[in-house]
């Protein structure tokens, strides 16, 4: 809508039904050689090599290309938007928004007062729009942003609508943050706060050889000097409120609004399915270039595993409280965590404490405030909560360390309640439940954990209706006041020496003498799989979700590399049977896999997993396809030889750095290991064969009764022939799994 006679907005992603029905080989191999050219690449490198070498070894191999004459777009001038537009798309999930205006291309200073207008308008902390909706909680996920391209840009806001609001009036409540702009109704220090946040994410972008060869990457797709990628924030600098105020007024004027109603669309089209012939896969044959690679002397690259007793350094703070500590060398950023060993499956509230938190203040300050003061020192804080741990974090500049500490420590010490916001989050949170009901993917993954645990699942481990209703807002402050009463650690990756750490923590961090028991975990129990049954939901939609499940046996870490070498063979990458078979092999589905799952704690078994996603008319020949693998697993040596080097490589390749290097020692730890589990498996994996591999599959899969879980259009699915085939058809509907 916004771009009519340019490709952003005339070219599909995949193409019309007709092209799809007829694809043309001859157009596509024109199309690659017409573009995939030299000329029209560039190859970007960050990491850990000599620039010589590199250089002289991408000039003998990429130098052979053609250069060839890729033609240049050349945009033509838009027409004028004289209007607004309106669009309406329908769907089954949640209803929302979107507004969107033209904006400049990409390195123009026009393009910049654009990204600083959105970062106004919303920076997910004091943004008008996040201090006037989403703090108010008038919207739902109320943002906005820049979208900033070679030709033109856009800058767009969008959100969900609460309980009986309609989108019409979502969409009055989102311009009235643009006329905000216009009318200069913003404080002055928030262009500076936003320059100072831009440099927080420049340091974190450059952080890793991704973040680097992806910005290396940009400069060329986007046709900007490396000069104008590295020094965009000293352009941005010189930005000045009028220039955001007059910008505003001169191009924020008609616009496109999207909105996005919930219903059956009436206009899908239907691709019938084709006749597909299977075709051949010869996985032990070898081509000339193969062998070539294979014979190519490499240099090894010697892995790097972690030592927890020398990564880590350990201190402690006031009442026996453990500080795991690294020292940040590479910038001036820090990151500190207060760990809790209780989640969700100890404390239901604790997830809604935590959302109830981003609403509340202190006896002296707002909830508005105290973001806007996080802001203003590129700091942030945040609380999480899963089934087994929480944490309470805060980061950012190391300069200002020991303030955005001392105001969280405040924040949990001093939490005001507040009635009106809690009784607004819980509106949320059950127009929330009524959206997951139309979610496809919350559809499948609370069908999949009810098949797993049966009736009574973590998914339902959830406060009820009756529950939220009757909970007070004081209750849920004494959750968030209470936390730093419980035994917990302090994980810190940051600037600050231990020895000055731990006398800043002394000072700011308040904890009892004794702390209080960590409450009694839920445990679920995983139901058996001793029979073939089928689980079955409707969702009205074009494709079917499918998975398989078996219950394995305990953990054990004893077993890990044959697991590991298992699920890399069997069902991991594109060179793992699975997806050949399925994908390549018999064009049942863009996606699929399996593998053989460890828990995430050690008191839950293994459980062997297949999915795929497919056209409903397939989903008897997608679950045969995987009982055949399964019961009867293609064996290659060539297959099998490469998915144990592609382990080797990636773990010797694999450099745990900075934070990471802790999360992994809790994972480890979580799990009964007190070492660093990639190093055992790089020490098995050169004794295995494929003979392992086969007697995994004999003894843990093959022959193994499963339970099946169809998420799919009951209309278009053959349920005698599911019944016959793969055990009795239990329907089941949204109510059962989601326990609302």
């Amino acid at each position: 809508a916004l771009f009519p006679n340019h490709p952003y907005g005339t070219q599909t992603v995949l193409g019309h039904p007709e092209h799809l029905k007829n694809p043309s080989m001859t157009d596509i191999n024109a199309f690659f050689k017409k573009y995939y050219v030299a000329s029209n690449m560039c190859v970007t490198m960050s990491g850990d090599f000599e620039f010589d070498t590199a250089i002289a070894i991408i000039d003998k191999f990429f130098g052979k290309l053609e250069r060839g004459n890729a033609p240049k777009f050349q945009a033509q001038p838009l027409p004028v938007m004289n209007q607004n537009k309106e669009i309406t798309i329908i769907g089954q999930e949640a209803e929302n928004i979107t507004i969107a205006f033209r904006s400049a291309p990409n390195g123009t200073e026009e393009s910049y007062k654009a990204d600083l207008l959105g970062m106004i308008l919303s920076n997910g902390k004091a943004g008008l729009m996040d201090i006037n909706l989403n703090k108010k909680q008038k919207t739902l996920r109320a943002s906005a942003g820049t979208w900033t391209m070679n030709d033109h840009g856009v800058l767009s806001l969008s959100a969900g609508k609460k309980g009986d609001q309609t989108l019409e009036e979502v969409r009055d409540l989102l311009l009235e943050q643009v006329e905000a702009v216009k009318k200069g109704q913003f404080e002055d220090w928030m262009i500076a706060a936003a320059l100072n946040n831009l440099k927080l994410q420049e340091i974190r972008r450059f952080e890793g050889n991704r973040g680097r060869a992806n910005a290396m990457l940009m400069s060329f797709l986007n046709r900007l000097s490396w000069d104008e990628i590295i020094n965009y924030n000293n352009k941005i600098s010189k930005i000045t409120k009028k220039d955001i105020v007059d910008y505003a007024n001169q191009n924020l004027g008609n616009y496109v609004v999207i909105y996005k109603r919930k219903g059956k669309p009436d206009d899908i089209p239907i691709v019938e399915k084709p006749s597909i012939t299977p075709i051949h896969i010869n996985r032990d044959a070898k081509s000339d270039f193969l062998v070539t690679i294979e014979k190519t002397p490499v240099k090894p690259i010697q892995p790097k595993f972690l030592d927890f007793n020398t990564d880590i350094t350990r201190g402690k703070i006031n009442n026996n409280v453990d500080v795991l500590y690294r020292k940040n060398t590479d910038n001036g950023l820090f990151n500190l965590v207060y760990y809790f060993p209780m989640g969700s499956d100890h404390d239901k509230t604790l997830g809604l404490a935590a959302s109830y938190l981003r609403y509340l203040g202190t006896s002296k300050m707002s909830s508005e405030e105290i973001d806007q003061e996080f802001y203003k020192i590129a700091c942030s804080y945040s609380i999480s909560s899963n089934r087994e741990e929480t944490y309470i974090s805060v980061c950012g500049f190391g300069e200002n360390q020991e303030k955005a500490i001392a105001l969280l420590e405040t924040i949990l010490a001093d939490v005001q309640p507040n009635e009106k916001a809690l009784e607004n989050l819980i509106k949320d949170i059950f127009k929330s439940r009524a959206d997951n009901k139309g979610n496809q993917r919350s559809n499948f993954s609370a069908l999949t954990n009810y098949a797993i645990y049966g009736d009574d699942s973590p998914d339902k481990h959830i406060m009820s209706e009756a529950e939220l209703k009757a909970v007070k807002a004081q209750d849920l402050v004494n959750v968030i006041k209470k936390m730093n009463s419980f035994k917990h650690e302090v994980l810190y990756y940051g600037t600050t020496d231990l020895k000055n750490l731990t006398a800043q923590l002394n000072k700011l961090h308040k904890t009892p003498s004794t702390f209080l028991p960590v409450p009694e975990t839920k445990n679920f129990q995983v139901l058996p799989t001793t029979q073939n049954r089928v689980l079955f939901a409707h969702y009205e939609g074009p494709q079917s979700m499918v998975q398989t499940i078996i219950k394995g046996m305990p953990y054990n870490t004893e077993i890990m590399p044959s697991v590991n070498l298992y699920n890399s063979y069997f069902g991991g990458g594109m060179n793992a049977i699975v997806f050949q078979e399925l994908r390549e092999k018999r064009g049942l589905a863009y996606s699929a896999w399996a593998r053989y799952a460890a828990p995430s704690t050690p008191n839950e078994p293994f459980r062997n997993l297949s999915f795929i996603q497919t056209q409903n008319d397939k989903v008897v020949e997608a679950l045969n396809a995987f009982n055949e693998l399964f019961n009867d697993m293609p064996q290659s040596e060539t297959s099998f030889t490469l998915a144990k080097e592609s382990m080797m490589n990636g773990m010797e390749a694999e450099r745990i750095n900075n934070m990471d290097i802790i999360w992994s020692f809790i994972s480890n730890r979580r799990m009964g290991r007190d070492y660093d589990l990639r190093k055992t498996l790089y020490e098995a994996l050169p004794k295995m064969t494929m003979a392992d591999v086969n007697a995994f599959n004999e003894q843990h899969i093959k022959d193994q009764p499963k339970t099946y879980v169809i998420l799919g259009n009951e209309k278009l699915l053959n349920f005698d022939e599911i019944s016959k085939q793969f055990g009795p058809v239990e329907r089941v509907s949204a109510e059962d799994y989601f326990g609302y």
